[in-house]
């Protein structure tokens, strides 16, 4: 095995028993067991025999550091690791085929795959199916209902991408985020949340905006550090993350985001964290292309002011303000960020100046205000779980 350089600490002490049945998505396991790795997981491979006629043994055991299970022995392995205070913690199959969903489904464990599932459920472990086949098979009546009967008995599922006639398995980023909520305490569970995240544009005319250099990750963090809580999330940018469980609406002006949240605002929300850049200000759009060549006056009004009208409209709801500012002292920074607080009674800001770089970076300078002020550094991943532990204690 070669060395796993740690992304985060989210799967730290957590045992996955990865089942790999016989799909040709199974060459992806290598690298979905490897990102369990970087994020803290030990990994055990299970692999039924048609499994290994698409990826070697050796190559999982390479790729885990631990043996790989491709038969039940006399050392009743199912229950070493998923029996009654097993070593497991999730058993993971992915990719899983529709036989195998079928046999799961009515108690057949006739692969070491299925009789970890069996075992599984006997002893309250967790058990994600991340399916993979081909559509016709996927559309299959029978698997529709075996997948339904699942998860109904608790078992989750990643769904699959279905393209090119086929139910493509979800990406390894999906499946470590969804691994991470079932695995992650769910302190948010029941609560939900609503995010705004990156730059809003103003038509200028059908081809042309104006924007800024928000980059939307440090919304899509906190939107991810919210799901792996257990929270109910719900994104709105000008983007598009496709993660399942994860609400978005995507708009593209100041306006449309006002609009959009206030709606979303109106069936019940814990928190509204308002990280978006939303535009200051606005343009009437030119009805056709404004021919180039020539100098172009455009005229700028106030665009609206989405905290204002929230708190306008929702005086009792907790809102979470940012602030960005540029060439200002620390002290300066501060202040007015209190200020911020004060006029539109938020929770909490979290404030940074620009001009020393966060935009649209990876890794972010800020300083999180509420009765105190935190000062950290880090990737917008770090940066994002530090506001999610304060939203913990303010919800």
């Amino acid at each position: 095995m070669t060395r796993v350089i740690q992304s985060s600490s989210s799967l730290d002490g957590k045992t996955i028993v990865l089942g790999i049945t016989g799909s040709i998505a199974a060459v992806r396991c290598v690298e979905l067991a490897r990102e369990l790795m970087r994020h803290g997981a030990s990994v055990h491979a299970v692999m039924t025999k048609e499994a290994q006629k698409i990826i070697h043994p050796e190559a999982m055991r390479y790729a885990t550091g631990n043996p790989v299970i491709t038969e039940i022995t006399g050392g009743v392995e199912h229950v070493e690791f998923c029996g009654m205070g097993g070593k497991a913690h999730l058993l993971l199959v992915a990719p899983c085929t529709a036989n195998t969903i079928g046999k799961i489904a009515h108690g057949i464990d006739d692969t070491p795959v299925t009789t970890f599932a069996t075992t599984a459920f006997g002893s309250d472990i967790p058990i994600m199916i991340v399916p993979a086949m081909h559509e016709s098979m996927y559309n299959h009546p029978i698997v529709i209902e075996n997948t339904g009967k699942l998860t109904e008995l608790g078992v989750e599922f990643v769904n699959p991408a279905v393209e090119e006639g086929a139910a493509k398995i979800a990406g390894k980023e999906e499946i470590l985020l969804r691994a991470e909520r079932t695995l992650g305490g769910k302190k948010l569970a029941g609560k939900r949340i609503l995010i705004t995240g990156g730059a809003t544009a103003e038509a200028i005319d059908p081809i042309r905006l104006l924007t800024n250099r928000a980059s939307g990750k440090t919304g899509i963090e906190l939107a991810f550090e919210a799901f792996r809580r257990g929270a109910d999330v719900t994104l709105v940018h000008r983007g598009c993350i496709g993660i399942q469980g994860i609400c978005e609406s995507t708009i593209e002006s100041a306006k449309d985001m006002a609009k959009i949240v206030l709606e979303e605002l109106s069936k019940g929300y814990d928190i509204l964290i308002s990280a978006a850049a939303i535009s200051d200000f606005t343009v009437t759009p030119a009805t056709e292309k404004i021919k180039s060549g020539k100098v172009v006056t455009l005229t700028l009004r106030p665009a609206p002011k989405l905290i204002r009208q929230a708190r306008q409209k929702y005086p009792q709801l907790k809102i979470i303000g940012f602030k960005a500012e540029t060439n200002v002292t620390e002290d300066e920074l501060i202040e007015r960020a209190r200020e911020s607080m004060k006029a539109s009674a938020l929770s909490m800001v979290v404030a940074n100046d620009i001009s020393k770089g966060g935009m649209g970076a990876e890794e972010n300078d800020v300083y999180i205000i509420d009765s105190n002020v935190k000062h950290i550094s880090g990737t917008k991943r770090y940066i994002a779980a530090e506001i999610m532990n304060k939203i913990e204690v303010i919800l």
